[in-house]
């Protein structure tokens, strides 16, 4: 059972930056891929980034040249370092993991952290 424990969300000004951070319970390197989603009032929950075990990452199209994600694996957590806000950045952002082990997949939520971006 993997643990997510965010931290970092809040208020800023569009064109402002923020960033996310994700503390696992365990050793990222035991998890196949962490990353954010976010979901906004009414929307679907969507995904934003992505980091694999093997540093691959992918990003979300409207948010690619602006949010990075990275990890420190000494720390077993993952950032998302986003910049060049927009008030269409306004969510929840949660943290998700996913393991596969005796090829059963476990996808793992933390509780999510607002980002409200004003105008």
């Amino acid at each position: 059972q993997v643990q997510l424990v965010e931290s970092g969300g809040g208020l800023v000004q569009a064109g402002g930056s923020l960033r996310l951070s994700c503390a696992a319970s365990e050793s990222i390197f035991s998890i196949n891929a962490m990353g954010w989603y976010r979901q906004a009032p009414g929307k679907q929950r969507e995904l934003v980034a992505i980091i694999t075990s093997a540093g691959i990452t992918n990003y979300e199209d409207s948010v690619r040249g602006r949010f990075t994600i990275s990890r420190d694996n000494a720390k077993n957590t993952v950032y998302l370092q986003m910049n060049s806000l927009k008030p269409e950045d306004t969510a929840v952002y949660y943290c998700y993991a996913y393991t596969v082990r005796w090829s059963t997949r476990r996808d793992y939520w933390g509780q999510g952290t607002q980002v409200t971006v004003s105008s």
